[in-house]
């Protein structure tokens, strides 16, 4: 690993959340560090072909990353609010891949799944909101 790719990988390890490269670039420039946004996109497609990094297609074409909390093959729930994300495995999604790939004859079948929601305390935090407006106060 290079030391480029040792600070990038360590900037993503600190955000502890999926972080665009535009950010993580943002990020290290204004922490002193005299990096390019070549070099960041470039140490970034490093890690994720060692699998050292998620990344995940935010939905608007951009691509975010985040330190790989496991080494095995797994997906991701996200909150759609703050980012919290979790790491879950999918035996049924791995199954229904592997079948269609056999019923089409395909060989060497690959997948990507993302599941997107509102966590817990978001939820909590919007209701709550919600019912403070409706009773014509304001939350806080």
């Amino acid at each position: 690993m290079t030391a480029r790719q040792d600070t990038v990988r360590q900037a993503l390890a600190s955000a502890g959340t999926f972080v665009s490269a535009q950010d993580l670039h943002a990020q290290l420039r204004s922490s002193g560090h005299k990096i390019g946004l070549t070099t960041v996109y470039r140490a970034l497609q490093a890690l994720a072909d060692r699998g050292d990094l998620d990344v995940l297609n935010a939905g608007d074409g951009q691509q975010v990353y985040r330190a790989c909390g496991s080494g095995e093959h797994h997906h991701h729930l996200v909150c759609r609010t703050c980012g919290r994300t979790i790491e879950v495995s999918g035996p049924a999604v791995e199954r229904l891949a592997q079948a269609v790939g056999e019923q089409h004859g395909f060989a060497d079948v690959t997948h990507t799944v993302e599941v997107f929601g509102t966590c817990p305390s978001c939820a909590a935090a919007t209701a709550s909101t919600v019912a403070v407006a409706s009773r014509g106060g304001t939350a806080g």
